[in-house]
């Protein structure tokens, strides 16, 4: 093998390490961030389920609830699609997977509008003409809880106003620092998700004021802005968990890439080491 092909693989080798670097350093910098926003969505979680509680046992311990924000009170024409991304890449298939749920989920392009959160999936829907009512381009893990309620009460608004019937969310689910998977989840009308066996009944007399009706008709908008915190913080983790893991995998190519690509430089060197050896003693022949 000739010198310059050595050259060629040392620098190739030369390269790779660097990436191999900057791979393990950024899978170090998720893996911190990965702890910090898990402890972040273990305490949303806690909130949440003392406004989703209250909202079920109010729905299920009265006899009837007048509300806008119950299902079957409108028919369902226009939906809205909260659509929770990232703005960063170098996380695997997380945007991806994220994006083919909301089109898969998003029946009627025509009467359905796009709310995103992150870049990425802001870029995509926007690049396939899909209606936008509104686009937060930032990091979603900048978003406070009061940025959060801010951006969430013109949707309630629109809702109210009946300029939509439905309002849904699509974010990632983190299950596991292995596992993360895409949801839909509907927020407007609100839909018990737990059975009425499962709620305790009421053992005391339970007085709300004004009215059981405009408690619920209070709670159920806090319950979407929490429940909208709630699945940007979540997205937050899958991102982190989902760039660890894809940092990880580059970091173990970029290692076995470098094994191979050093064996063949060894080989290189050793057969230029041989052919020197063969041509110094074939001309150490041809003088005597």
């Amino acid at each position: 093998m000739a010198v310059g092909d050595t050259k060629e693989l040392k620098e190739r080798i030369e390269g790779i390490s660097s990436i191999e670097h900057l791979t393990r350093a950024m899978s170090l910098v998720s893996s911190a961030k990965l702890r910090t926003s898990k402890v972040r969505l273990e305490k949303t979680r806690r909130h949440f389920r003392i406004v989703t509680d209250s909202i079920e046992e109010i729905f299920h311990n009265t006899v009837q609830i007048e509300s806008p924000y119950l299902e079957g009170t409108r028919e369902i024409k226009k939906k809205g699609f909260i659509v929770i991304s990232s703005s960063r890449g170098l996380c695997g298939a997380f945007n991806e997977r994220v994006i083919e749920k909301a089109q898969k989920s998003i029946e009627d392009k025509e009467n359905s509008v796009i709310f995103a959160f992150g870049s990425k999936g802001a870029e995509f829907f926007k690049s396939q003409n899909y209606e936008m009512s509104a686009a937060y381009l930032g990091p979603p893990e900048n978003l406070s809880f009061l940025n959060a309620k801010m951006v969430c009460d013109p949707m309630i608004q629109m809702y109210n106003r009946e300029e939509l019937d439905e309002l849904n969310l699509i974010y990632t689910a983190f299950k596991s620092s292995l596992k993360q998977e895409p949801e839909v989840v509907r927020l407007l009308p609100f839909v018990s998700k737990k059975k009425k066996e499962d709620i305790p009944e009421r053992v005391q007399l339970v007085d709300y004021e004004p009215s059981e009706e405009a408690v619920f008709n209070y709670l159920v908008p806090k319950y979407v802005e929490i429940m909208l915190f709630k699945a940007i913080t979540e997205s937050v983790v899958s991102e982190n968990a989902a760039r660890m893991m894809a940092m990880e995998n580059a970091t173990d190519n970029a290692q076995e890439i470098i094994e191979e690509l050093t064996m063949s430089y060894n080989l290189a060197r050793q057969s230029a080491v041989t052919q020197e050896i063969t041509e110094i003693i074939g001309g150490a022949n041809a003088l005597s």
